[in-house]
């Protein structure tokens, strides 16, 4: 299935319907009265977010979507039917925006949470609404109320706690087939991943984590060069960013510690939030290099790239390393974890004022 991250719709909740002007005709009943039924509501649009979906392709080419306009009111005090309802599945961590001002309306963040995006109008008064004491045959009535009609823009941002980023042929591919139950293109040659992948990293029982995989970056990809700039979006919402970095290129002549500070500046200039992020290095394809080798070879790395974090050793291909990887990743996304859903710490001097005592 097509990767798609980006889409436009137009939405339209249904009109009310029109409330009713009658009377009561019935054989010796001379003055009846008025009995014309309100109309019906028009149908809502809501959104859902279903976990089972992981791309806006559906919204690729099926952009108009309306619901059903309501019945309008009739004879008899009988009220017009509601229109029915459309609902429209999203991948969750859709964002919903206004397609002309850009203002953000929704997120969908949790799976199976459902939204209204457009609300139906309410229904029409029929004339039984206006009979009075003095307005014994009213013929007032309003016509419905329009449904909201909306232009949207629908953006994924895809919902992983880690994200990979680094060079074309870094390995990261490599790297997520090693740790998790995804199953990327893996060749011999750079920008073989043409979209994210989403893998599972299962720890232990009930201990997982979940990984992005992303299109390789390269210099200038900020301005629009290569492909990862389309998709650094998908890494604002992780907790923690792994930079692989090849430490065994085919070109012997290649700087990669000039490589690893583009990736650094490109993420910059893309977003300062993003840069911010807990970012670990992990010095990928050590197989590749002789034993003996080796510690010099990451020492002198780590030196001129003036790196203050985390560093791992690994070889994504053998799984050397990948263990201790793992683990030190889940332990700082349980760590984050706990401290988003602790509660907030109230100064003693103001505890009374925050909480009143019961009695």
């Amino acid at each position: 299935m097509k990767f798609v991250d980006e889409a436009y719709i137009d939405i339209s909740a249904g009109d009310g319907g029109a409330g009713c002007v009658s009377f009561r005709h019935e054989k010796y009943k001379e003055f009846g009265g008025p009995n014309g039924g309100d109309g019906g509501r028009g149908g809502h649009v809501f959104a859902v977010a279903d976990p089972n979906l992981n791309t806006l392709v559906d919204y690729r080419f099926s952009r108009r979507h309306d619901a059903q306009r309501g019945q309008h009111g009739m004879g008899s005090d009988m009220f017009g039917a509601a229109g029915d309802d459309i609902t429209l599945k999203m991948p969750v961590g859709t964002i919903i925006s206004d397609a002309e001002t850009g203002e953000v309306l929704f997120e969908l963040l949790a799976p199976g949470e459902v939204i209204t995006i457009a609300k139906g109008g309410d229904g029409g008064f029929g004339n039984m609404r206006y009979k009075s004491a003095i307005n014994r045959a009213p013929r007032q009535k309003t016509p419905g109320w329009p449904g909201e009609k909306r232009n949207l823009k629908l953006e994924l941002k895809v919902l992983a706690d880690v994200g990979l980023l680094g060079m074309p042929n870094a390995g990261k591919s490599t790297l997520i087939t090693a740790i998790s139950n995804a199953r990327p293109r893996i060749a011999d040659y750079p920008f073989t991943t043409l979209h994210p992948n989403l893998g599972v990293v299962r720890v232990g029982p009930e201990q997982s984590f979940v990984v992005a995989d992303l299109p390789g970056l390269i210099e200038g990809a900020s301005e629009g060069a290569g492909l990862g700039h389309l998709f650094l979006r998908h890494l604002q919402r992780t907790r923690l960013l792994l930079h692989i970095v090849d430490m065994a290129p085919f070109d012997d002549g290649v700087d990669t510690v000039a490589q690893a500070k583009a990736i650094v500046n490109e993420l910059k200039k893309y977003d300062s939030a993003l840069h911010k992020k807990p970012r670990w290095l992990v010095l990928n394809k050590l197989d590749m290099v002789p034993k003996e080798e080796r510690e010099a070879l990451v020492k002198d790395f780590v030196k001129r790239f003036k790196f203050k974090g985390p560093v791992f050793e690994i070889s994504a291909l053998t799984r050397e390393g990948c263990e201790s990887l793992i683990k030190a990743v889940y332990k700082h996304i349980s760590a984050q974890q706990k401290i988003e859903l602790a509660p907030e710490v109230v100064d003693p001097r103001f505890a009374d004022v925050a909480e009143p005592a019961q009695k």
